[in-house]
């Protein structure tokens, strides 16, 4: 399988680099360079970040999926190849064919069979496995002698997240936590590197906000029960009222609630001898 990362390539690269060049194509073409295409003769093509590829190059790309092949930049010889195609994207390829910026025909070439990679919120059980692994990569790196474990209000912390950023935060969330730890188990995790950078900022909001508001309306906003036990009190009986309307149903619960199975089992969990 030979790959390339469209993402790292200039527009005006990627040509050369899938189809590769003859002598004198270009300035500094000395010699004739064997592209992506040809090197990937009897195997696999993995083109990443598949959005990205200018619309010239996806014509070229059209030609050989429908007839293999095509001909080097600077020559007029045909290469015959045997490829087959897989690409990756995070973009919504349907759009981009209405936005004109990829080829129609070509995504219908190439939608032969389409995966969807769930993200991380969405993939029960994944977020501890991929912790575990990440944090036993990191302790070696660190040469611990062994990985810290994770209190239980850690992992409802890593299991209730919702992982905008996937598994990049995941890993970079645990390698920090164990390169913090200073004991064997991890307590806590910071899920923003950037929340001690913003809490002056915050603070000073905070004052000024204070400073505007009247004191007969603070009243109002702190009310005589700490906003702990009131988060608290919210999220039983929101789990209540949803497990009674659900018929204590607890995937349509989560959706009731707007969470995903994991994020309501953890929930559930917190809150299981009040619920």
């Amino acid at each position: 399988m030979i790959p390339l990362n469209c993402a790292a390539l200039a527009p005006s690269l990627m040509e050369s680099e899938l189809f590769g060049h003859e002598p004198g194509a270009f300035t500094g073409a000395s010699q004739r360079r064997t592209g992506r295409f040809e090197t990937a003769h009897g195997g696999t093509l993995f083109l990443d970040e598949i959005g990205l590829i200018p619309m010239p190059v996806q014509e070229k790309i059209l030609r050989v999926v429908e007839y293999g092949a095509f001909e080097r930049v600077g020559g007029s010889q045909s290469v015959n190849v045997d490829v087959r195609i897989l690409g990756a994207t995070n973009a919504d390829m349907p759009t981009l064919v209405d936005q004109a910026r990829f080829k129609a025909d070509l995504l219908d070439r190439l939608s032969f069979e389409v995966l969807r990679l769930p993200p991380l919120r969405e993939r029960h059980g994944d977020v501890m496995l991929l912790t575990r692994h990440f944090a036993e990569r990191m302790a070696l790196e660190l040469g611990l002698p062994q990985a810290p474990g994770f209190s239980e209000e850690a992992v409802i912390q890593m299991e209730s997240h919702t992982w905008p950023g996937n598994v990049r935060q995941l890993k970079n969330t645990v390698e920090r936590a164990v390169y913090r730890c200073e004991g064997e188990v991890i307590i806590r995790v910071e899920f923003d590197p950037f929340e001690a950078i913003a809490t002056p900022l915050s603070r000073q909001e905070n004052r000024s906000h204070s400073r505007e508001t009247p004191a007969s309306d603070q009243g109002a906003i702190i009310g005589k029960i700490p906003l702990p036990e009131q988060i608290r009190q919210l999220e039983c009986e929101g789990l209540r009222q949803a497990l009674e309307k659900a018929r204590h149903h607890q995937g349509a619960a989560a959706n009731l609630l707007g969470l995903t199975y994991h994020q309501f089992r953890a929930l559930y969990r917190k809150h299981r001898d009040t619920v």
